[in-house]
């Protein structure tokens, strides 16, 4: 687990809220608080699917992709004040979150790695990732951990996001 703090606020909503960077991401959860609480739970409601095989959305993951939910995210943030907080709960999408583990050489399989994932808080004044790597069993192996807190370091270093790591 690591914790990455943003040094530039602004370049980090345009990445978060507008460009794609954020595109190979799964949204578990969102949190945002502004006049009032936001709840967004991404997981797909199956029920809604009718069946149709033109139903492509249906059973492919068990979270909504970041790019279908964060223009609704922006529309509950934009505004003429700064929301109070917020908090995502992202999941990297699970077929490169594989490809991922399995081209570092990672000896925990990749069917046993449930989600890498990054938290993202927003206080009122700063922002903060957080790492973190979900596993289907105990495994005593922390090669996972350390895997995708440098990926997601190298990540971020190539899409120009400044942040600084903390302790």
């Amino acid at each position: 687990m690591k914790q990455l703090q943003i040094t530039s606020m602004k370049q980090f909503m345009n990445h978060l809220l507008v460009a794609d960077t954020f595109e190979p991401f799964l949204l578990e959860e969102a949190v945002i608080g502004t006049a009032c609480t936001y709840r967004i739970d991404g997981h797909v409601n199956q029920e809604f699917y009718s069946g149709d095989e033109d139903d492509k959305e249906k059973d492919i993951y068990e979270f909504r992709p970041w790019g279908q939910l964060k223009g609704l995210c922006f529309d509950l943030i934009k505004g003429r004040r700064t929301p109070l907080f917020f908090r995502f709960v992202l999941h990297l999408m699970p077929h490169k979150a594989a490809a991922l583990l399995e081209k570092e050489n990672c000896d925990v399989p990749p069917d046993q790695v449930k989600a890498l994932v990054l938290n993202i808080r927003y206080d009122g004044a700063k922002a903060t990732l957080t790492t973190g790597t979900a596993l289907r069993t105990f495994h005593l192996s922390k090669m996972p951990d350390a895997i995708w807190d440098k990926a997601l370091g190298r990540y971020l270093d190539g899409k120009g996001i400044a942040y600084e790591e903390l302790d």
